[in-house]
């Protein structure tokens, strides 16, 4: 957390999860010295180490955003660390080890919106385990009853992480009883007219091969006895995947989206930006990012 304003909402749904699950949660705040020069992370010299008056006020400040736990039977751990703040996060994560990562994101705006390096990209690249990124709109979960999330939505592109997020998605909705919803994007031949044709290629004819094909594979995915204990539907659209993925988020009142994510460097980002980055910076509800290894 860096306790602005969002970090209420973030640390609700992490307490939801723990709650749910009978977990535990750590409240971490990180505090980065502005230091001169380049600086390896585990090697901040002593004049670095926070004032105990600073740090008193950090832990205090972490104790309120912690009150709402009260009375929940959750344990919430809190920490104030020194260091850079990815690789702090990064580092704990590990040596937990974490189940889930829950940030908030602040939803900003125009040029700041898809530059790439904030420390929840850094970290949905690098982390060990699932990311949960919790938006400013997103609503608040329950604390009690027996549904974490009613309507699920699962982009799925056949790749490993795509599978690997299927796999999440489904647990989630066994344990819930939700109603998830499965979609593949067909990203080409969409802005074709009606009836083009490409030396004599019959673009509309592909087009719904590749639609057939792509239910076929998606129903294959989706283990039969799903259907016994959540509602299971499955999609294939046209369009640009993140914008297909965030108009069908919206209609549906979706309540979590998971998806997997490809690339871990910066070159994977940059190419136009992952889809995953791009639904995470304009949906209006959390995203569970799942690394298939």
């Amino acid at each position: 957390t860096d306790l602005s304003e969002i970090a209420p909402r973030a640390f609700e749904h992490a307490l939801a999860l723990a709650r749910f699950h009978q977990a535990e949660v750590e409240l971490a705040y990180v505090s980065e010295p502005l230091l001169p020069g380049p600086v390896a992370p585990a090697t901040y010299p002593p004049w670095a180490i926070l004032d105990p008056a600073v740090r008193g006020r950090l832990g205090a400040a972490l104790e309120e955003l912690a009150a709402p736990a009260a009375g929940t039977g959750v344990r919430v751990l809190s920490s104030v660390r020194e260091g850079r703040v990815v690789h702090e996060i990064l580092e704990r994560a590990r040596g937990w080890p974490a189940d889930v990562i829950v940030m908030g994101t602040h939803g900003r705006g125009g040029f700041e919106r898809w530059v790439l390096g904030s420390v929840t990209e850094k970290v949905l690249r690098k982390a060990p385990c699932p990311v949960l990124t919790v938006p400013p709109p997103a609503g608040g979960l329950q604390l009690e009853g027996s549904v974490l999330f009613r309507r699920i939505l699962c982009p799925v592109d056949f790749s490993a992480p795509s599978v690997a997020a299927l796999g999440y998605a489904l647990r989630l909705a066994e344990q819930s009883a939700s109603e998830i919803t499965f979609v593949h994007v067909l990203e080409w031949l969409v802005e074709e007219e009606p009836g083009a044709r490409i030396a004599g290629f019959d673009v509309p004819e592909f087009r719904r091969y590749l639609e057939k094909d792509a239910r076929e594979r998606l129903r294959q995915l989706v283990p039969a006895e799903a259907k016994d204990w959540c509602r299971t539907r499955e999609e294939v659209v046209g369009g640009r995947p993140w914008r297909e993925i965030l108009r069908l988020a919206e209609e549906r009142e979706v309540e979590l989206v998971v998806m997997g994510v490809r690339g871990r460097t910066p070159v994977d980002i940059a190419l136009f930006g992952s889809t995953t980055h791009h639904v995470i910076r304009g949906a209006r509800c959390p995203v569970l990012v799942v690394h298939s290894g």
